[in-house]
């Protein structure tokens, strides 16, 4: 098992950039990792995954292009650039473990941080 808590959320302008990381503890590198986003009123939703090598990534078409997931296995972390960010990217960020090599979908993570804010103003 891993257990995970985020960081680095906050407030930027459209087109400004932020980063948010995911530090985990447990056997990080067994696990696939993801980060979603739910805004206010709407269901969470995919935003990036990451394979356990880190070798594999896949995102959403909204966000492809601008964002950029990675992770470090040797420092446990996750992280997702974000950049020309938008206001519809506002949302809460959370980031997830899956017990298998690459997950893309909800079900599939059984682990799941408590969230970050994002908040872009236009």
């Amino acid at each position: 098992q891993v257990q995970l808590v985020e960081s680095g959320g906050g407030l930027v302008q459209a087109g400004g950039s932020l980063r948010v990381s995911c530090a985990a503890s447990g056997t990080f590198s067994r696990y696939a990792m993801g980060w979603f986003r739910q805004a206010v009123g709407k269901e969470r939703t995919f935003v990036a995954a990451v394979s356990r090598s880190g070798g594999n990534t896949f995102y959403a078409d909204s966000v492809k292009g601008r964002f950029t997931i990675s992770r470090d296995n040797a420092k446990n972390t996750v992280s997702l650039q974000m950049n020309s960010l938008k206001a519809e990217d506002t949302a809460v960020y959370y980031c997830a473990a899956a017990p298998l090599i690459i997950a893309t979908m909800d079900h599939q993570y059984d682990t799941w941080g408590q969230g970050t804010q994002v908040t872009v103003s236009s």
